[in-house]
């Protein structure tokens, strides 16, 4: 680790939902061009990473009340994201163990098969109302295995009381 990058001491559950609304933010930020068709699901990266360093602050519960918020930040049919983040949550926090041992690297391509899951139920789910979905649908699971790294060195800055 550089010297550059300073630990900064949080409290983990003052950590966690701060950091969930940091990407919460991100998520509604109004991204111009090409860059909104390829934004990662922050919020599900960061419950992702939560999920795999404190599985014990990072609950289906949680990833589901969080899905809520997004669902109506976003004004997405309620309970799309919610399921998409419990279901998750859930496999994330089952193996945490083994994907914690991982290689960055695997552990992105962990991070993309969540993401894809994750994509797949929101698919499901919009197709059920007939909405239209584009090919860019499916960039952010790219970007978001992609960038999985960086989020989890710079998360990995915020350290426990």
């Amino acid at each position: 680790m550089s010297k550059s990058m300073t630990k900064i001491k949080l409290p983990l559950l003052v950590a966690y939902w701060l950091t969930v609304v940091v990407a919460m933010a991100l998520n509604i930020i109004p991204w111009g061009g090409a860059f909104l068709m390829v934004t990662p699901d922050w919020v599900l990266l960061i419950l992702i990473y939560w999920a795999l360093v404190a599985p014990e602050t990072a609950s289906v519960g949680k990833a589901w009340v969080v899905g809520l918020l997004v669902d109506v930040l976003t004004g997405q049919v309620l309970g799309q994201y919610a399921l998409a983040y419990a279901v998750s949550i859930f496999l994330s926090v089952k193996q945490h163990k083994r994907i914690r041992h991982y290689l960055i690297i695997q552990q992105s391509l962990v991070v993309f098969m969540l993401l894809l899951l994750a994509r797949i139920l929101v698919f499901w789910i919009e197709n059920i109302n007939h909405q239209p979905v584009s090919m860019n649908f499916w960039l952010p699971v790219l970007t978001g295995a992609i960038v999985w790294p960086v989020v989890s060195l710079l998360l990995r800055n915020i350290r426990i009381v």
